[in-house]
């Protein structure tokens, strides 16, 4: 007994010694490593599992309604250099550090070279700095060029001597990042809208309205570093954003934003706003939306989507929704007339004038001639006997209209009409506001709403929605479509839209909008002039204006309707002569899509639409609007510009720059002409 007592003491205690080794070794292995090999397993943990790395889902690309791209998604890079190589096999890594640090010093000029010649931003030197301050920082993320690299340069990046190896071995890497593109410049920026920089965040205009579509869902990743290979293993596969269709036309968009800079920049306009806008009339599609704002710099950028955002006093194109009223309710007809006097009149202790009160007035108008030539008098005083004992029927009849109704479109920052109401207790209502409200002052409408209104006076009485996407699509197929919406089926009775049909057709033909048709050698034009004096801080005392054109085209089946507005200061301020012209050159373009051939073949076949930075001077400006000018060697696209100014019109044949014209320049035009222009 004493025997196996003993024995079992003794094997106790070889256990005891056995298991306390054990502890002492697992003890001394963890503080050797807690100690000397401290610093590998920090970036061993660092670096060897990453979890829940996102992969960025490829944002859909938005196109014009002809399949141009307009906005896409390309990659860019971000490039770094990881100087400092981590192996648990101290050998293995010894090695690749001593090759990694001897090509880095043998091959360093060479790679600052090649680095300027791709950069060439950056000089040699300053690579040759950035690059040894990483060194000297042992750094396993060193930035090595401070912005992005295009694809292309990533490429060249990788046949310099390092950086064109693996990057396990030479140390040399990148980070993908997807960038928004517009490969037409500033061309309806303000519409297509943009993203916060570095980011798949949709900031503003259609990006942010279809943000749902067109940025698809991320994935998920994670990094694992083995052997000092950076390794992604999927979890989960992105969804990639679906593509959109727009209702704008990138010619269309071009030539129109060509037309207004160049009015904007004449002495005697010396624009500060300039919007532009052109609607298809049965679908509400706009197929162009121009937001022009000068710069301190002087010249013009899309700044801000002014067409839908800001709230003007709309002026004298307002008094074609004041006399329909009056028609449609029956209080007048085409064959009364009214007294202007003398050009004045006293409305409640203010004087209403017209614009030519200095030169005596027009007297006795007829209902169309009111219109034709804007007369403010004439509004008011039908308004005012119609309306003044229940100005409430007169807003309410606006509405019924549709004028002043929101349009409830897709973009955040829209302006939503301001048609104030007799009968709004926080507002106080003046025997003045509804003679002034009558002529386009004391509301507020953003330009798209007047224009919308007059596209509906075109569209047999029908008010559409304007719409800016027609479909959403998936690897070029459609996969839902956006319907034009009706908001009003009818403004107003058939007859009075006949009525108003015919003064509008009026005011082009024979009054103050005449600049604004092509002299009925192409096609009729309608429409109404505008000029309002601008309210700034509740004053008119700036003298600023803003001067506009609304109409449709062709008068006798209209397809298209479009409106011209510029904001300026000082005199001279007219609807009719300065935004009139704009409107004629823009209807003319349009119009001539259909006469001419398909217009992306009119287009330059090497040229990228891009803003204008510089105004140039070509030698068609040698000539007078009536006389053929001289467009040889000019592209294509600004020669169609140039003569289509002048009232020609013209036949491409070729691709290119114009090497002959089949009419002199210099010849008089005397009717419209055709002019063959021969490309190469």
């Amino acid at each position: 007994m004493k025997a196996d007592k003993k024995n079992s003491i003794g094997r106790f205690l070889i256990i005891v010694i056995i298991m306390g080794l054990m502890g002492a070794y697992i003890l001394s292995t963890a503080l050797y490593t807690m100690t000397s090999k401290r610093e590998y397993w920090t970036e061993v943990s660092k670096m060897f599992v990453k979890e829940n790395v996102p992969i960025q889902a490829t944002r859909g690309n938005i196109y014009d309604c002809n399949g141009k791209l307009m906005a896409g998604s390309v990659p860019e890079y971000r490039i770094y250099m990881d100087y400092v190589v981590i192996d648990k096999n101290e050998k293995a890594r010894v090695k690749a550090q001593a090759y990694r640090d001897s090509v880095f010093d043998e091959k360093l000029d060479s790679i600052c070279d090649g680095l300027a010649k791709i950069f060439p931003d950056k000089t040699s030197e300053w690579f040759r700095t950035r690059l040894l301050k990483g060194k000297r920082k042992g750094s396993h993320a060193w930035r090595i060029y401070p912005r992005h690299a295009t694809y292309i340069q990533y490429k060249e990046c990788k046949q310099l001597p390092l950086l064109r190896d693996p990057s396990f071995k030479g140390g040399f890497y990148a980070e993908e990042i997807l960038q928004r593109k517009h490969p037409y410049g500033s061309l309806a920026s303000r519409t297509l809208g943009d993203l916060w920089r570095d980011s798949d965040a949709a900031k503003n205009g259609i990006e942010l309205s279809y943000d749902s579509i067109l940025r698809g869902k991320n994935g998920v990743s994670h990094r694992m570093k083995i052997r000092n290979r950076r390794v992604s293993i999927i979890d989960r596969e992105p969804i990639q954003g679906h593509d959109l269709m727009t209702t704008i036309d990138v010619d269309i968009q071009d030539f129109a934003e060509k037309a207004l800079v160049a009015k904007l920049k004449e002495p005697s306009v010396n624009g500060e706003i300039g919007v532009a806008i052109v609607m298809e009339c049965a679908t509400g599609d706009i197929k162009a939306i121009v937001n022009m704002h000068r710069a301190e710099d002087g010249e013009y950028y899309e700044m801000k989507n002014s067409a839908v955002s800001d709230l003007m006093e709309p002026g004298s194109t307002f008094k074609t929704a004041s006399i329909m009223l009056a028609l449609d309710d029956g209080k007048i007809t085409l064959d009364n007339t009214v007294d202007c006097n003398k050009g004045q009149y006293n409305m409640y202790g203010r004087t209403m004038k017209d614009h030519n009160w200095h030169r005596g007035g027009y007297g006795t108008l007829t209902i169309s001639q009111i219109l034709e030539y804007s007369s403010n008098i004439g509004v008011s005083r039908i308004i005012d006997k119609a309306y003044h004992d229940n100005p409430k029927a007169f807003v309410d009849g606006l509405l019924r209209e549709g004028v002043g109704i929101p349009l409830n479109l897709p973009f955040a920052g829209k302006g939503e009409p301001i048609i104030p109401r007799p009968d709004d207790p926080k507002r106080y209502w003046s025997k003045t506001d509804l003679p002034w409200m009558s002529i386009g002052y004391v509301t507020m409408l953003p330009p798209i709403s007047t224009l919308t209104f007059y596209n509906a006076i075109a569209n047999n009485g029908t008010m559409v929605r304007p719409r800016f996407v027609k479909a959403e699509m998936v690897n070029g197929h459609v996969i839902r479509e956006f319907p034009t919406e009706i908001i009003k089926q009818q403004i107003c009775k058939p007859s009075t839209l006949k009525d108003i049909q015919f003064c509008l057709h009026n005011v082009v033909k024979i009054g103050l909008g005449h600049k604004a048709g092509n002299g009925s050698k192409l096609f009729e034009v309608s429409g109404k002039t505008g000029t309002a004096q601008f309210s700034e801080n509740g004053s008119y005392a700036s003298h600023k204006y803003m001067v506009s054109f609304c109409g449709y085209y062709p008068s006798e089946a209209p397809r298209y309707s479009s409106i011209v507005c510029i904001v300026k200061r000082g005199l001279p301020a007219s609807g009719g002569g300065q935004c009139g012209p704009v409107f004629s050159q823009i209807s003319q373009f349009v119009m001539a899509q259909s006469l001419d051939r398909d217009a992306k073949e009119a287009a330059d076949s090497l040229s990228v639409y891009t803003p204008t930075k510089k105004k140039s001077r070509s030698k068609a400006d040698a000539t007078d609007d009536k006389h053929v000018p001289d467009v040889t060697g000019m592209g294509a696209r600004n020669a169609v510009y140039v003569l289509k100014k002048r009232g020609l019109r013209v036949k491409l044949h070729g691709t290119g720059t114009v090497k002959e014209q089949s009419i002199a320049a210099g010849t008089k035009i005397t009717n419209p002409t055709t002019i063959s222009l021969t490309l190469e």
